[in-house]
C-alpha cells in the first residue's frame, strides 16, 4: 500500500526558550494572550479518509512506541491544569475514539482538583456504543464532524459508506447527559454549498449546533488552493437565502466561531445558533487562547507553527523524577512565549505546515 510520509517540523529543545520567558503565572505570550485551552491529540490514526484531509491510501501512522502512553498523557495534562492555568481540554485525533484508554484519560482529567471543562472532537464512528462510558468518565461536550447528510456525497468525501454510524453517534450523544452537541462541517468544494441548507435544517430539527469551517491549508497532500476554498462570505450568503440570521448578542470572546441566531428556531428553549469558523478570510488570532499537544508529545502554539517543542524527551529522559514536572512547565512556557502574532496564512511567504491536521489535532 502506498502511504504518504508526514515528515516532522523543527523541534525546539529546552535551551531554545528565550531568556525573557516568564517563569510563573498563567501561560502567556509576548502579545498579552493567555492560553487556557488545550487540544490534546491522543492518536494520529483515523478510520475515515476525507478528501480534504488525507489521501485515499492513508498516511504513515506514528509507531506505537512514539505515541505518549496513558501515564505520560495524564502527567502532561496534570501539569497543564495544576501549574499552567489550563481550564479546558479537548481530546482530538486523528480519531480519538480509536484510543482504547480514552475513558481512563477523561476520568483522570475529571479527577484533578481544579477540574477543567472536558470536550472531544470526533468523526462519530463508534460514538453510539461508547457515549455512556465517556459521559460517566467526565466528558461534558462533543463536536461531531459531519459535512453532509447526503449519503452519496458523504461516501465521496470520506471514502467510506458510514453515514448511518455517524448519525447514530450524534443521536446517542443528544440523548445522553452531555451539555452540548455540535456538528463541525467543512465544505469540500463549491458544489457542497447547495447542500448546506439541508445540513443546517437537519441540525436545527435534531437539536445540534452547526459550525461551518473554512477549509484550511492542512491537508496531507498539500493541494489546498485558496481560490477553490469556500469562504465565509459564500457560506453566509447561502444560509441567508434560506434562513433569517440575526446578530448574536452573546460576546464571542476567544471562541473560534462567529455565531448568528437562526430566527424561528430554538434548541432546548434557547435560541438556535449557527456558527462560521473563518480561519482564513477572517482570522481571529488576536483572541486565540489555544495550545496543542500532538500524540507523540510535541507542543504546538499554533496550527500553522513551523516548529514544535518536544515534551516526550523530558518524560523519557534521564532527569530525576522530582524535576520532570518543572521541566515540562518551563519548556511549555517557552513555547507559548514565542507564539507568533498570527498564523500567516494570508502572507505572501506562507508555507503550509509539514504535519497535516490529522497529525496535529483539531
Amino acid at each position: 500500500m502506498t502511504v504518504v510520509a508526514l515528515g516532522l517540523p523543527t523541534t525546539a529543545s529546552a535551551a531554545a526558550a528565550p531568556p525573557d520567558t516568564p517563569s510563573d503565572g498563567p501561560l502567556r505570550d509576548r502579545f498579552g494572550r493567555i492560553v487556557t485551552d488545550l487540544r490534546v491529540s491522543v492518536t494520529d490514526r483515523c478510520n475515515l479518509r476525507c478528501t480534504y484531509c488525507m489521501p485515499a491510501e492513508g498516511l504513515d501512522w506514528l509507531p506505537t512506541d512514539e505515541v505518549l502512553s496513558t501515564d505520560e498523557l495524564i502527567r502532561v495534562m496534570t501539569v497543564a491544569v495544576r501549574d499552567l492555568g489550563i481550564r479546558s481540554i479537548r481530546f482530538t485525533g486523528g480519531e480519538p475514539l480509536l484510543r482504547r484508554d480514552l475513558e481512563h484519560l477523561i476520568g483522570a482529567v475529571a479527577g484533578l482538583p481544579e477540574r477543567p471543562e472536558i470536550a472531544m472532537t470526533t468523526n462519530g464512528l463508534g460514538l453510539a456504543r461508547r457515549i455512556d462510558g465517556l459521559v460517566a468518565a467526565g466528558l461534558s461536550r462533543v463536536n461531531v464532524s459531519l459535512d453532509t447528510v447526503d449519503p452519496q456525497r458523504f461516501a465521496e468525501i470520506t471514502r467510506r459508506d458510514r453515514l448511518d454510524d455517524v448519525l447514530s453517534g450524534l443521536a446517542a450523544a443528544r440523548d445522553s447527559a452531555l451539555r452540548s452537541v455540535k456538528v463541525n462541517a467543512v465544505l469540500a468544494g463549491h458544489e457542497d454549498l447547495a447542500r448546506l441548507p439541508d445540513l443546517l435544517t437537519f441540525c436545527l430539527d435534531h437539536g445540534y449546533q452547526l459550525r461551518i469551517i473554512e477549509q484550511m491549508p492542512l491537508d496531507a497532500d498539500h493541494r489546498w488552493n485558496r481560490s477553490a476554498m469556500v469562504t465565509a462570505e459564500e457560506i453566509l450568503a447561502v444560509l441567508r437565502s434560506h434562513f433569517t440570521l440575526l446578530s448574536d448578542p452573546r460576546p464571542r470572546g476567544s471562541a473560534p466561531a462567529a455565531t448568528w441566531l437562526v430566527d424561528g428556531y430554538d434548541v432546548d428553549g434557547e435560541p438556535a445558533r449557527v456558527g462560521v469558523i473563518a480561519s482564513v478570510t477572517r482570522p481571529f488570532c488576536g483572541d486565540c487562547d489555544r495550545a496543542r499537544l500532538t500524540a507523540d508529545g510535541a507542543l504546538r502554539n499554533c496550527l500553522f507553527a513551523e516548529s514544535e517543542t518536544d515534551l516526550r524527551g523530558i518524560l523519557r529522559g534521564d532527569l530525576p523524577e522530582k524535576d520532570i514536572d518543572e521541566a515540562i512547565a518551563r519548556r511549555w512556557r517557552g513555547n507559548v512565549w514565542t507564539k507568533a502574532a498570527g498564523h500567516g496564512v494570508n502572507d505572501p511567504d506562507f508555507h503550509q505546515p509539514t504535519r497535516p491536521m490529522s497529525a496535529i489535532g483539531g
